[in-house]
This record gives structure tokens, C-alpha cells and sequence, in this order.
């Protein structure tokens, strides 16, 4: 069986589209305001000023992002990690998708590692090596 944290522990990850470019922006660049992180979003359609606020105001709701107040505006900086964003997201879809068996997940990630190259084949196995380490001391 696997082990699963009680859902009161995991922060819900239902980020939006335009909650992920957000925080795109915010692990390439922090302290941005509103107006300046607009004028770093890319793509046909760029978002008023007034949806980029909102969009930062949720992620700080949320606590993906911190504020700072600088004259009349708030700068922004991510609070979470990509991996650690990356990683409730995982935690989640196999909250949802596992069938309890331990072997469903390990196949589903084998099948994603095999498309992998073998540069990140054998980083996987260090980090495998590296958590097997930790655990036996």
C-alpha cells in the first residue's frame, strides 16, 4: 500500500494556465510587479493589468508567491520550488489514479523514464542511490 498524506495536508495545486506562466516568470525573474511582469509575459495573447493582478493576487492566496509592498505597488516572488510544485502535482494525479498497488505507479514512472536519455537515466539512478543512502542511515 502506498503512503498517502490525509488531503488536509496537501496544498491543491489547481493552478490555472495563466497561474503557470506566473510562476514560469517568477522562477526566472522575482521582486516583478504587476506592470513589469506583463511586460515579461510572452505569447499571442498577453492578459490586461487587471488579470495579471488577479492572477498574482490567487497564487499569493494560495501561498505559491509572497508579496512586498514598494511605493504604490506589490512585488512578487515565487515561495515554492518548480520541483516542489512538480512534485504535488505528481502526488496528486496518483492520488487520484492509483489503484493501491505500488506496482501501477512504479510501471507508469518506468515508462516515462524510458523516454528519457541516458544522461537523465543515470542522474535518476544517483538520486535513486542517493534516497536508498539517506533511508539506511
Amino acid at each position: 500500500m502506498i503512503k498517502t498524506r490525509s488531503s488536509s495536508n496537501i496544498m491543491p495545486t489547481n493552478l490555472g494556465e495563466l497561474e503557470l506562466q506566473v510562476m514560469q516568470v517568477l522562477w526566472q525573474q522575482s521582486h516583478l510587479d504587476a506592470k513589469k511582469f506583463r511586460e515579461g509575459l510572452q505569447g499571442v495573447r498577453v492578459p490586461s493589468l487587471s488579470t495579471v493582478q488577479s492572477a498574482l493576487e490567487r497564487l499569493h492566496r494560495k501561498d505559491y508567491v509572497a508579496r512586498l509592498k514598494q511605493g504604490h505597488a506589490f512585488t512578487y516572488h515565487a515561495t515554492v520550488s518548480r520541483g516542489n510544485l512538480l512534485g504535488r502535482m505528481m502526488g496528486e494525479v496518483i492520488q487520484l489514479l492509483h489503484d493501491g498497488k505500488m506496482e501501477t505507479i512504479l510501471s507508469s514512472f518506468v515508462q516515462v523514464a524510458s523516454d528519457m536519455d541516458e544522461v537523465s537515466l543515470d542522474r535518476l539512478e544517483q538520486l535513486i542511490q542517493r534516497h536508498k543512502n539517506q533511508d539506511g542511515e
